[in-house]
């Protein structure tokens, strides 16, 4: 139920901005909107001027006297809205055989037809630069105050790389580091062919120089570096477990099991699972409070806790004024997009599988909860990153998104002509179905990989 609370909040939140931005601009550039839907197919149910609110399928012999219908449809992947004299997403062509009217999109000018299919990405964009802007402001950056590498086992990608436990990075191309945010910033977004790591090991300065591709390819599968000073944590505890009866909780750090120190997952392991079906005493630090419980392993040597490495050293608080916030967010918006093209071109390449670089519903659903019991903050950079995603995929060129139909407006204010309706049907049509395909697929994906 979660799962699908959140998908619904989440992609409401976003369509709902987005569509908003087309109808907006509709209104202001003199244009009739018949439909505001959130959601594609048949309609659920709606409200209007004329009819006020009912259920179901409008008569197909009502006058909306030029009001929008705004309506809930059956599909909840999207949304649209309909502007008069203009083949969308609902497909409709009456307009075809009659004579433009004033009130028609296709009777205004280019600007004010761009303007109108622009204005749901700007919409977006909007949105990400306001939840960026609002968390740097309101909140500031959490700095982690290290450059110390973690344990790297040397059957990892990283270790083959050249980077060693407890490495301690100085400088990424020669630019000095003094935090983690640092490391990963001058690492996955440096513009060289290489990048240039000076590491301090047992004493002695050591330089590595790693492929940036490489480095940005394992940092995209969450394979990247390990960060120093960390303490083995539950990230989650599994329902009607031992850890969960002996009162366990997310977010609790491992100190000791059955009196034995731990400092990594694997010793965490090691010691439950060679205490089967045996009581044990597990010390956790939960916030700023050392507690022991007694924990009763199952005959398969598990407790129920899914684990993650929590960081335990030193930590600020770097605070932003008004004006540094909205550069920051504008900074983060570049490196977001152009990560994501730089994603958009492996997949073209065959260098990144399709069904791994988008996700569905069912993956928007998971990091959306997920998100959701990090914090309200967790959950905004979540929306904020999803709705720049929106607005990234739709500009793009294609048939069917905001893209494709803003190619065929510029082509018509270059001909200075109409292209034919049947020829931009044709092309709705093909566009939308290699997009319900691509979806089918992502779907499929994501069930797959659940």
């Amino acid at each position: 139920m979660d799962y699908i609370l959140y998908f619904i909040l989440t992609i409401g939140i976003l369509v709902t901005i987005h569509e908003f931005g087309h109808f907006a601009a509709a209104r202001l550039s003199g244009m009739r909107t018949d439909v505001f839907s959130i959601g594609f197919g048949k309609r659920i149910c709606g409200w209007n001027k004329v009819q006020g609110f009912t259920w179901g399928k409008l008569p197909e012999d009502v006058d909306l006297q030029g009001h929008t219908d705004y309506r809930l449809a059956i599909l909840p992947l999207g949304g649209y809205v309909k502007v008069a004299g203009m083949v969308d997403e609902s497909f409709d062509t009456e307009f075809a055989d009659k004579p433009p009217q004033p009130w028609e999109f296709r009777a205004k000018s280019t600007p004010k037809k761009v303007f109108v299919l622009i204005a749901g990405v700007l919409m977006n964009l909007l949105l990400t630069i306001a939840i960026f802007w609002g968390i740097n402001y309101f909140q500031g950056k959490q700095v982690i105050q290290t450059t110390e590498i973690g344990v790297i086992p040397d059957s990892t990608s990283v270790y083959n790389l050249g980077f060693r436990s407890h490495d301690k990075i100085l400088q990424v191309n020669k630019a000095a580091v003094t935090n983690w945010d640092d490391v990963m910033q001058d690492l996955v977004m440096a513009n060289t062919e290489k990048v240039t790591v000076e590491v301090l090991r047992n004493g002695k300065t050591v330089t590595l120089s790693i492929p940036t591709q490489v480095i940005r390819n394992l940092s995209q599968k969450g394979m990247f570096l390990p960060i120093g000073n960390t303490l083995p944590a539950i990230n989650a505890v599994m329902d009607n477990s031992p850890a969960e009866d002996a009162g366990l909780k997310d977010g609790d750090i491992f100190l000791s099991i059955n009196n034995e120190p731990v400092k990594t997952v694997d010793d965490v392991i090691r010691i439950v699972s060679s205490h089967k079906d045996k009581t044990i005493p597990i010390t956790v630090l939960r916030e700023k409070d050392t507690l022991t419980f007694k924990v009763t392993p199952s005959l398969e040597g598990m407790i129920g806790v899914a684990l993650a490495n929590a960081y335990t050293g030193k930590i600020t608080y770097k605070k932003y004024g008004a004006w540094e916030s909205f550069v920051k967010s504008l900074k983060d918006i570049e490196n977001y997009t152009v990560l994501t093209y730089e994603m958009f071109a492996k997949v073209i390449s065959g260098k990144i599988a399709f069904g791994s670089a988008f996700g569905g519903p069912v993956k928007i659903a998971k990091f959306a909860v997920k998100s959701a019991e990090g914090g309200w903050v967790t959950f905004l950079y979540f929306l904020a990153a999803l709705s720049l995603s929106l607005a990234i995929i739709n500009i793009i060129p294609f048939p069917g998104l905001d893209g494709g139909h803003l190619v065929i407006v510029l082509i018509e204010g270059a001909i200075k002509r109409e292209l034919p309706i049947k020829a931009k049907m044709l092309i709705q049509n093909i566009g939308f179905v290699l997009l319900l395909i691509a979806m089918a697929y992502i779907i499929y994906s994501d069930l797959i990989s659940m």
